[in-house]
């Protein structure tokens, strides 16, 4: 039990303490960016999924809002 409540205090502390320590640890790689030879051919896929998923929110809400009275089975 008291292993327990050990590793689990040691890796609580891992935790609280990883972001710290990556933010200090010093950069020795310079990022860059990607030339334009390397860029995706698939420039256009981003907006059709927002078009499609704007659809989908458009008929989730007239199906969400339609006011079928029905009525109930049971007298």
């Amino acid at each position: 039990m008291i292993a327990k409540k050990i590793l689990i205090s040691a890796s609580a502390a891992a935790m609280a303490f990883a972001p710290v320590a990556a933010s200090a640890a010093p950069v020795a790689v310079e990022r860059s960016s990607a030339s334009a030879k390397d860029t995706s051919e698939l420039g256009g896929a981003g907006l059709i999924i927002a078009i499609l998923a704007g659809i989908a929110v458009v008929a989730g809400v007239i199906i969400a809002a339609d006011d079928d009275d029905d009525a109930p089975v049971s007298p």
